[in-house]
């Protein structure tokens, strides 16, 4: 699939520019024209970096950022804006963005820019330790731990709990963690998935309070609950 990239611009002529140009640099690329559109498919899907227009019609730049921010989302934002003033730059570098471009900019320089965000993220997710506020993973010596407690978990729950980690803020659908930890085809009607959720929330809710939440027809998300969370 390659390199996914959020492109959130509602300026037909600079949109096309920057999708055109990344799709043909290799990337696979998905283009959003308003911030209520950026953050639905910024909730639904993963994305390597996201390149987020500061006026963006419905909902600001600056609003989606700060909701991927308080979310737990690590994915690099590139914000790309006609704001240029020093006190703007701080403004959207303080609200969680990676990185800045004024607009007009060079296709190049705007490549670079990408590419050094992906080149930082993948070293960032080379290291051994994953964390989500007091839950902590070892990828190298597979221990999992609660608030200092150790957990025992099996292979197949902590590959479970590895993908939401890696993953948080975002709605999962049962289908897209099916498949990414089981590595078959869900057919909808088993109910592995299920029972593996129900185990790895026992263990984990042992010592702290309930931080993988289902979303009524939509799957699972680690993270805050929502008004449609379930119990």
């Amino acid at each position: 699939m390659g390199i996914r990239v959020l492109v959130a611009e509602d300026e037909p002529e600079i949109a096309d520019f920057v999708v055109r140009g990344l799709r043909e640099e290799g990337f696979t690329v998905e283009h959003a024209r308003d911030g209520e559109t950026a953050w639905h498919m910024i909730q639904n899907s993963s994305w390597d970096v996201i390149l987020l227009d500061w006026w963006l019609p419905v909902r600001d730049g600056l609003e989606v950022l700060k909701r991927l921010r308080s979310a737990g989302m690590d994915t690099p934002v590139l914000f790309l804006t006609a704001r240029d003033t020093v006190a703007d730059r701080v403004r959207g570098l303080d609200s969680g963005a990676d990185d800045y471009v004024c607009k007009p900019f060079s296709f190049e320089e705007l490549l670079a820019r990408v590419r050094a965000l992906v080149r930082r993220r993948e070293r960032d997710s080379s290291s051994t330790i994953l964390e989500h506020r007091d839950i902590q993973v070892d990828l190298r010596t597979h221990r999992v731990t609660r608030a200092g407690h150790s957990l025992e978990l099996t292979a197949k729950e902590q590959a479970l709990l590895v993908f939401f980690m890696r993953n948080p803020g975002q709605v999962l659908s049962r289908t897209r963690i099916y498949e990414h930890v089981w590595d078959e085809k869900y057919d909808g009607l088993s109910n592995t998935l299920e029972v593996h959720v129900m185990e790895v929330r026992r263990r984990l809710e042992a010592h702290g309070p309930r931080v993988i939440h289902t979303l009524r027809g939509r799957g699972y998300m680690l993270g805050d609950p929502t008004p449609n969370a379930e119990a």
